[in-house]
């Protein structure tokens, strides 16, 4: 890699307020922010909106979509079985 072309690539924490669950991994995001981990070290805190304990699909509360009612109503606009 070239020097001085690419940003630093270093822990970064990131924060989802609305479930209360911070998770640390290695980031090029940056941040004036900082917050002292469980190790004892201090890095920058990024805070997203949404992360996988408080995305729907993760959390199993995912709206399902009715199916059968389509069937149904599709059958009912269009003649159902056999009508051809």
């Amino acid at each position: 890699m070239q020097k001085d072309k690419h940003p630093d690539y270093r822990p970064v924490v990131f924060r989802d307020r609305a479930a209360g669950y911070a998770f640390l991994t290695r980031s090029t995001a940056t941040s004036e922010q900082t917050i002292e981990w469980d190790d004892g070290e201090t890095y920058p805190v990024v805070d997203v909106e949404i992360s996988s304990e408080s995305h729907p699909f993760y959390t199993g509360k995912a709206r399902t979509v009715d199916t059968e009612g389509r069937v149904a109503r599709f059958e009912r606009r269009y003649g159902g079985e056999g009508s051809g």
